[in-house]
């Protein structure tokens, strides 16, 4: 059984930071990228940003310059660092795992929520 668990959401006032960490059980072997997704009520799923089992890292233009992906690939971890958040940021964001060969992630979390607000 794989289950992925994301942690450290909650409200935070604009500008401020909140450190996003998503844990992998169950056994992966063959892990591509793992990264994040966010969804505000209304609006599709985004990709907010992705990082290879070879480091390699992407994020979407709105966050670019302020949110950091980091990977423990032994531990089989993901982390996004978010930081001068603002209030369009405000969504549901879901970790996932994809796997070499797939077009879309194979694995994902529940979702954890991310609210922006004075």
């Amino acid at each position: 059984q794989v289950q992925l668990v994301e942690s450290g959401g909650g409200l935070v006032q604009p500008g401020g930071s909140l450190r996003l960490s998503c844990d992998v059980s169950g056994s992966i072997s063959d892990i591509y990228a793992m990264g994040w997704y966010r969804q505000a009520p209304g609006k599709q799923r985004e990709l907010v940003a992705s990082i290879t089992s070879f480091g390699s890292r992407n994020y979407a233009d709105s966050v670019k310059g302020r949110f950091t992906i980091s990977r423990n690939n032994a531990k089989n971890t993901v982390a996004l660092q978010m930081s001068s958040l603002k209030p369009e940021d405000t969504a549901v964001y879901y970790c996932y795992v994809s796997t070499w060969g797939a077009l879309q992630p194979r694995y994902w979390g529940q979702g954890t929520q991310v609210t922006v607000s004075s």
